[in-house]
């Protein structure tokens, strides 16, 4: 999930560099959610994997 909002961020610089500020604008967007999403998983499955399992 970082990887895509990492390529994202990078496809948004090097369109706001070349002038194309409306692309560069959306992927921002695109990169920012992805960034939140990823770190929402993060910490869920952060706190799933502390759990102890039962006992049998």
């Amino acid at each position: 999930m970082f990887g895509w909002a990492i390529t994202f961020l990078i496809v948004a610089i090097v369109a706001a560099l070349l002038g194309f500020t409306g692309i560069a604008g959306i992927a921002v967007e695109i990169a920012w959610i992805l960034f939140i999403v990823g770190l929402v998983l993060f910490v869920v499955f952060l706190i799933l994997g502390r759990r102890r399992s039962p006992p049998l």
